[in-house]
């Protein structure tokens, strides 16, 4: 069977988009790829159409360090309505509970907050992408089914208010990948004593990237038709490799690391991943140190 030819450009770098409200990730890939013209794009994380804010999109070679970028803590700002329970966790849903909203002044929000710091468990929503017998949840939900999902472990490092009313409080978090912020609002809901759910939720940061950095797909589609401008707007992979440590290889050294060899290389550090450039300064790929202290390759981008 013959393999089918992807069309579209070899073009390679990081986008950072600043979504915008009621559209999925997907989509907002496919707009990139078609304004881009390229042949292969990938997100790091998706975000909900509900939600807003910093989604880097991959073109190319950058598709290949997307496990990095998904791996990395995430920073959001969300609102939680007091009083009210949905079938979603958020507006979308229809509300199922409604209780009375106690007063709870600063210190005590304080408290509850610092109460929900460091490792927590989660119990994933069943409006959610994830996956039960070969079956996205989200679909079995709107089947009117509810199934187990294992709890999972996730690490809140830091919780803070950005401002309250008598109904809703403002928060911002930063939590590593994998924490469901619908879940944490329905669940501080719980701490308070009248359940909650997401009305806001704007992603600020993903690993290196901040919502200051992003763009908008107006300011994007703002170029469309000019190539040039639009790809001086890519950012180098390596940038979403910056938090790890790199070494200069020289040309043999990286023909072998290239080919999958390990390689003898002076000062080597002990570190689980580190940047291959070539004599350049450019990132080649990924090595990591060996147990026999030698340079192994990890990935290779290009």
């Amino acid at each position: 069977m013959a393999q089918r030819i992807k069309k579209g450009r070899d073009i390679s770098g990081i986008i950072i988009l600043d979504k915008p409200l009621n559209i999925s990730s997907n989509h907002a890939v496919q707009r990139i790829k078609r304004l881009f013209g390229a042949k292969k794009v990938g997100h790091t994380g998706s975000l909900d159409p509900l939600a807003s804010g910093v989604l880097p999109i991959c073109l190319g070679h950058a598709t290949k360090v997307s496990q990095y970028l998904l791996a990395s803590d995430k920073r959001y700002q969300f609102t939680m309505q007091l009083g009210q329970t949905t079938t979603t966790g958020d507006v979308e849903g229809d509300v199922v509970l409604e209780r009375p909203v106690p007063a709870i002044d600063q210190e005590k929000v304080s408290a509850l907050l610092e109460s929900f710091c460091g490792i927590i468990q989660q119990i994933p929503p069943m409006y959610s992408a994830l996956k039960h017998k070969g079956q996205r949840l989200y679909k079995l939900a709107r089947a009117g089914q509810v199934v187990e999902r294992p709890a999972r472990e996730v690490v809140i490092k830091s919780l803070k208010l950005i401002s309250q009313t008598p109904n809703s409080l403002t928060l911002e978090v930063c939590c590593t990948k994998g924490t469901y912020v619908r879940t944490l609002a329905e669940d501080l809901g719980e701490g308070i004593g009248c359940g909650a759910h997401v009305t806001f939720l704007r992603r600020i940061k993903t690993g290196p990237f901040e919502l200051n950095s992003s763009l908008t797909l107006e300011q994007l589609e703002a170029d469309a038709g000019d190539r040039v401008a639009l790809d001086n707007l890519l950012l180098g992979l390596d940038i979403a490799l910056l938090e790890y440590p790199e070494v200069i290889c020289s040309e043999q050294q990286k023909a072998d690391l290239c080919m999958g060899r390990r390689i003898d290389f002076e000062g080597l550090i002990e570190e689980p991943l580190i940047r291959l450039n070539n004599s350049q300064g450019l990132i080649f790929g990924l090595g990591k140190w060996s147990e026999e202290g030698q340079l192994a390759p990890v990935k290779i981008f290009a």
